[in-house]
């Protein structure tokens, strides 16, 4: 084999030879749930994050305890740091606005630790409460509203 036909294969881009280039990690935010007491515990989660390739921010609420990574990285990976770093517990923000969801305040959904405007919002189907009210509930949550007026005669 020649230089000329060593450079074209190098060159030629319908042949399967070679590498196949890494995809690109996409730009995320990843919100994470770890128990931050005091100023030590805060300087200890940024710290374990803020050396990773790919993160461009970080920034922590410490009365919700919640750690938010903005950056090229996955969520996985950051999990996985910060628990080994900082030896602490952590979870995805298990969170949502309670006007994002359907039922906010159907039974065995509202959660006391959740901060205050959030409920605790399963990624599980099968575990999500959220999509099980009865249609008993659902009469009575209804029966009050402004938007439906001729729902109550007392009113």
């Amino acid at each position: 084999m020649g230089a000329l036909d060593h450079l074209s294969d190098m060159f030629d881009c319908s042949s399967g030879k070679h590498k196949e280039h890494k995809k690109r990690k996409q730009l995320q935010t990843v919100e994470i749930k770890v128990k931050i007491d005091c100023e030590g515990c805060e300087r200890k989660v940024r710290r374990s994050v803020e050396g990773m390739k790919g993160v461009s921010s970080v920034s922590i609420e410490p009365k919700q305890h919640k750690l938010t990574v903005i950056g090229y990285v996955e969520p996985k990976k950051v999990l996985s740091r910060v628990a080994h770093r900082t030896g602490k517990k952590v979870e995805l923000w298990p969170y949502v606005p309670y006007d994002v969801v359907a039922h906010p305040y159907a039974p065995d959904v509202y959660d006391k630790k959740a901060p205050s405007g959030y409920v605790r919002y399963d990624q599980d189907p099968s575990m999500n409460r959220l999509a099980r009210a009865s249609s008993l509930e659902v009469r009575y949550t209804t029966a009050f509203s402004d938007e439906n007026t001729g729902a109550c005669a007392i009113m």
